[in-house]
């Protein structure tokens, strides 16, 4: 009888295991299906800044103007860049305060 106990308890531990590890793998499958939307979403942002500067150079026929909007538009994409910069930094805080309150 302790023996089928043993067993089972033994079959759940491994049952349990398993749960885990598939866990794991679906949530690093989640993680780099993020990272990579991210990426995209970042160039994306780049290339409108990109797109508006050109057409801010392009369109805007007043020098001053066309300075003023550009250095602001700069001004913005280095602000995006230094948020994104900041932001795995941010992340891996957040994870660890949730690791931490889990156990």
């Amino acid at each position: 009888m302790k023996d089928k106990n043993n067993w089972e308890e033994i079959s759940n531990d491994v049952n349990e295991v398993a749960k885990k590890i598939k866990k794991k793998i679906d949530s690093e499958d989640l993680v780099d299906d993020l990272k990579e939307s991210f990426k995209a979403t970042i160039q994306n942002t780049s290339e409108i800044f990109n797109s508006i500067l050109t057409t801010v150079e392009k369109t805007v026929k007043d020098q001053e103007i066309k300075e003023e909007t550009k250095s602001l538009i700069k001004k913005i994409n280095i602000e995006f860049q230094n948020s994104v910069r900041d932001i795995p930094q941010n992340i891996k805080s957040i994870l660890e305060t949730e690791s931490f309150e889990e156990e």
